[in-house]
């Protein structure tokens, strides 16, 4: 009872709180558990073991039944069916019971056997004409059921015995009846003949092999034959006569064929197959048919509809099942453009075209004429690798030459075909057809346009069909009535609850900014064409709000579409984000184009551009690099006033200023100056400082005639005053640098090689010059032409810039635009002349524009070339240039906010008056004065009374700048802003 030291009796505790009983219960349930398991699967095993063997024991009585049955039927018909008569053919002979049986395609003498029944039963069908009679005796509809099995089991035992000696067959398949007694013609002459329309069980026999894989393995007999021959023989073959009658049985009144899986269907299988139409010319007059080509469309449109992939794997990289039956499908459609009723296969034709579109690799064909395009290859990102897709040449230029101008006028016509311009009315429900077929159509144009370079199909949608006044038709009565869900809920393209808009705005915005390149003054501002004043003041509050609400109310989370080498690649993987960065980028586009055409003539409120958010906190956001409303600015500048860009703009030049600040003292230059040699001095001293340099503070002394420097210490207005001579007399026409329009607007010299033989680095060193009296806060003299400063946003110019250059060539190109006769009787052609200094040249305008004659089919791109080659291609090395030396101190994106004519302001600033009670808040005083002070009264109630000329030259002293910017006096402060200018009044 005492404690003894000895602990191995201590009773042992759980701290998990578990007795020992509890554990060997669990312990005992889990082995159970394994125990019934491990039973089970025993059972399983067993059970399986005797299926198996139960198989296989039947398999084995059945090969060995078949063998007696294969023995007794060479002996009673002889080796080569010998001994057969008409009579073996009936329902009462056991001839065909017995071959079917036992026909196994493998074997040569069941193969031999089969090829004699079927000579045999072409023969004896030739000789009387009746196949009924043949099989069926005189009590055909007392034994139709054992009559049409036989035919079904004997045209099924065919195409079998073809597809497993394809490989024996090969040199035989694409032979024609009359020139080949082979066993596959024979044979295939065979299944024509049980299939013939004509007999009662045909549409039967069709639909018992389709469903046991017919088409499949014609697929794989056509894809081994077609290597062995190079396109069609010129005669129809007995394989494409097959195909014409089971593809033709769906365009009978009595084809009863239920509906099979589309994996296994003529559509998923054979028209998949790479050039199907070269092998078989007649299958494709065929197919062509109204009918057939609908019912197969609306097959693969309901596949498209429901997400259904039902294409078989690809025969290699290079030929994607995809892409094969894309080509085939296009070189069908134009056919059945001319065909009534064609409406219903327009909307499945372009739903199935679309898909395969988005899924298509870029056309190689297409990126090598593209002018645009700048690589030759899809290069896809997946991940972190890239793939590089390559369709295969041929293939690609299949679907590059269907895909031609001509067809989309066509499918777009067609779609349009019964919807006018001015249908519908205001109110109500849309019409159903109208919101199909704009659905379709821009469905499948906004993927077209990834694929195929724009300047080939953009002028015949913009000036040879109803396009754009259709679209906007549409586009406008939809959100007049808010019925923008109608076109998502029916679009196959659009996902339900996306924002209806973007499809038709997708395709609506490029084809109009086209339209308005070619468009002349008179059309748009007198004649209002193609839309009236009223709906482009319409149009852009719809673009406005929809820009806002992408960009900024309802933002998604994108991917670097930058980033991607085609947009094809990106549209496939992100296509709803791609659509919605589409809209995004060619709305953006429009609107600055709209913009442009109320800057020459305004037909609307500028400020009617400027989104109703732009509140300060956009501002404050705005500030900042890589925010959402930095990116606004980037992408939709014109969304933001003004003002307010001009404050943003400021405050990037202070910030640079400031980051140079440090450095100031250590870079500042001093250089004297000749006043009778300004531009020569300043382009050889300037011309050598390096980008920091030129930031920092430049200091200017000035030498008279006479070789004395000038008194006076540059405490900035000197150097302003330096800034003003040079940039006179560095852009005065006498000079030869610049010419001047009949406006007298400044743009580059074209033979500026011919006057100054450095003229290029002379005009680097003027985009500098320029760059730095912005970067300076200098207000210049100098008003450009607005085709030259598009250049500095490195845009393109068209025909509407022309008549401030040459009004003349303008007047001609307008009345060959509307020429009512044959244009080709002018004896034009695609080349131009250019005289400068009296040196005529000739060029051409296109390679080889000599020798093409301008028509009236090409006309409109022969006034695109003129004008782009006066306004873009002439002074192309100067602006360059000019541009270069430009960016040295303005970055693009800083300018890039700004159009040609705010950007006019901010170089030379308004020719109007200025508000002087804004100079007056925005003045700062020293020396004991103040702004109450009466000598500071008297000496504002004398600046009031100056006439507008005075009051410039005041400020001409002021700020050394002819003229004011309003808006910058408005938002004068010394210490941020462009004009560093502190009033300083003192007693002497």
């Amino acid at each position: 009872m005492f404690f003894t030291g000895d602990p191995s009796t201590r009773k042992r505790v759980d701290l998990g709180g578990r007795s020992s009983k509890e554990r060997d219960r669990q312990k005992l349930l889990e082995q159970t558990r394994l125990e019934r398991n491990r039973r089970l699967w025993v059972r399983q095993q067993n059970s399986a073991a005797l299926k198996i063997q139960k198989c296989f024991r039947g398999r084995r009585v059945l090969e060995a039944e078949r063998c007696k049955v294969r023995e007794k039927f060479f002996l009673t018909y002889g080796q080569y069916c010998q001994d057969v008569n008409r009579e073996c053919f009936g329902p009462d002979s056991d001839f065909l019971y017995q071959l079917l049986f036992f026909f196994n395609p493998r074997y040569v003498a069941d193969f031999s056997a089969l090829v004699e029944t079927c000579r045999l039963l072409l023969e004896f069908v030739h000789d009387s004409g009746d196949l009924i009679s043949l099989f069926g005796g005189m009590g055909y509809s007392s034994k139709r059921g054992l009559v049409e099995y036989r035919i079904k089991s004997l045209a099924y035992a065919c195409v079998r015995a073809i597809y497993e000696n394809r490989n024996q067959l090969k040199d035989q398949l694409f032979f024609a009846p009359e020139k080949s007694n082979t066993s596959a013609n024979v044979l295939l002459e065979a299944i024509i003949l049980l299939i013939d329309l004509r007999h009662p069980w045909a549409c039967s026999t069709v639909c018992f092999l389709s469903k046991r894989n017919m088409y499949s393995m014609f697929r794989e007999i056509i894809l081994l034959g077609k290597k062995n021959i190079q396109g069609s023989t010129g005669s129809i073959s007995s394989l494409e006569r097959v195909l014409a009658l089971i593809i033709s049985h769906v365009d009978q009144a009595s084809c009863t064929c239920s509906d099979s899986d589309p994996r296994w269907g003529f559509s998923s299988q054979i028209l998949t197959t790479p050039f199907l139409w070269r092998l078989f010319p007649h299958l494709k007059e065929i197919f062509s048919a109204p009918r057939l080509s609908q019912h197969y469309a609306h097959q693969m449109a309901l596949c498209v509809r429901d997400h259904t992939n039902v294409l078989p794997p690809d025969i290699s990289s290079d030929f994607p099942s995809y892409a094969c039956l894309l080509g085939n499908l296009l070189e069908t459609a134009g056919a059945a453009f001319v065909q009534p009723g064609s409406f219903a296969w327009a909307i499945d034709f372009t739903t199935v075209a679309t898909s395969l579109l988005q899924a298509l690799p870029p056309l190689q064909t297409s990126n090598q004429r593209g002018k645009d395009s700048t690589m030759g290859e899809d290069d896809m990102l997946v991940g972190d690798d890239l793939i590089e897709i390559v369709l295969n040449k041929d293939l690609d230029q299949q679907i590059f030459s269907a895909l031609d101008p001509h067809f989309l006028l066509q499918l777009t016509n067609m779609l349009f075909g019964g919807i006018s311009p001015t249908s519908g009315s205001h109110k109500g429900r849309l019409d159903d057809k109208e919101v199909a077929a704009v659905g379709a159509a821009c469905s499948f144009l906004h993927v077209t346009f990834n694929v195929l370079p724009l300047e080939q199909i953009m002028t015949v949608l913009a000036y040879r069909t109803e396009l754009v006044p259709i679209l906007w038709n549409f586009i406008k009565r939809c959100h007049e009535n808010e019925m923008w869900s109608s076109l998502s809920e029916q679009s196959a393209y659009l996902p339900i609850g996306t924002p209806g808009w973007l499809l038709p705005l997708s395709v609506f915005c490029p084809v109009y900014k086209h339209m308005l390149m070619i468009v002349d003054n008179e059309e748009f501002y007198d004649q209002e064409k193609p839309l009236s004043l009223t709906e482009i003041r319409l149009l852009i509050v719809i673009l406005r709000q929809v820009l806002w609400q992408i960009l900024w109310l309802n933002p998604i989370a994108t991917p670097d579409f930058s980033k991607s080498a085609n947009g094809s690649s990106a549209m496939k993987r992100h296509p709803l984000e791609f659509l919605q960065h589409r809209v995004c980028m060619v709305a953006s586009e429009l609107m600055s184009q709209l913009q442009d055409w109320n800057n020459r003539r305004e037909f609307t409120s500028p400020s009617d551009f400027n989104a109703d958010g732009a509140n300060e906190i956009f501002m404050s956001q705005a500030m900042t690099e890589n925010s959402r409303a930095s990116d606004i600015l980037k992408q939709a500048p014109f969304l933001v006033p003004f003002t307010s860009r001009a404050k943003i703009f400021n405050s990037q030049l202070a910030t640079k200023k400031e980051t140079n600040g440090a450095h100031v003292i250590f870079t500042r230059h001093r250089f004297k100056i000749r006043r009778d040699h300004i531009l020569e001095d300043a382009f050889s001293q300037l011309n050598a400082l390096a980008e920091e340099d030129l930031r920092g503070m430049i200091r200017i002394t000035f030498v008279n005639e006479f070789g004395v420097e000038e008194a006076g210490i540059d405490g900035g207005g000197i150097f302003k005053d330096f800034m003003e001579n040079i940039t006179r007399a560095a852009f005065d026409i006498q000079y030869g640098l610049f010419k001047e329009t009949s406006d007298h607007l400044l743009y580059p010299n074209p033979g500026s090689g011919l006057v100054h033989e450095q003229h290029l680095q002379f005009f680097h060193f003027l985009g500098t010059l320029l760059a730095k009296a912005m970067f300076e806060g200098i207000l210049v003299d100098i008003p450009f032409a607005t085709f030259f400063l598009s250049k500095l946003k490195q845009k393109y110019n068209y025909l509407n810039d022309l008549p401030s250059l040459d009004p003349e060539l303008y007047r001609h190109l307008i009345f060959l635009k509307h020429y009512g006769g044959q244009v080709s009787e002018l004896e034009l052609y695609f080349v131009i002349i250019n005289n400068e200094y009296g040196e005529a040249k000739e060029e051409e305008l296109r390679p080889g524009g000599k020798n093409i004659q301008v028509t009236n089919e090409n006309v409109i791109t022969f006034i695109h070339l003129v004008a782009n080659h006066r306004l873009n291609i002439q002074i192309r090395p100067q602006s360059s240039h000019f541009l270069k030396g430009f960016q040295q101190l303005i970055p693009r994106d800083w300018i890039d906010m700004f159009n040609e004519h705010e950007l006019q302001l901010l170089i030379s600033g308004s020719v109007d008056g200025f508000e002087l009670e804004d100079l007056r808040a925005h003045t700062n005083y020293s020396g004991g004065y103040h702004e109450d002070h009466y000598v500071i009264q008297m000496f504002w109630e004398v600046i009031r009374s100056l006439s507008l000329a005075n009051q410039r030259k005041f400020l001409k002293y002021a700020s050394s700048s002819l003229f004011c910017f309003q808006v910058y006096l408005m938002l004068w402060d010394p210490a941020k802003l462009r004009v560093p200018y502190t009033a300083e009044l003192t007693d002497g």
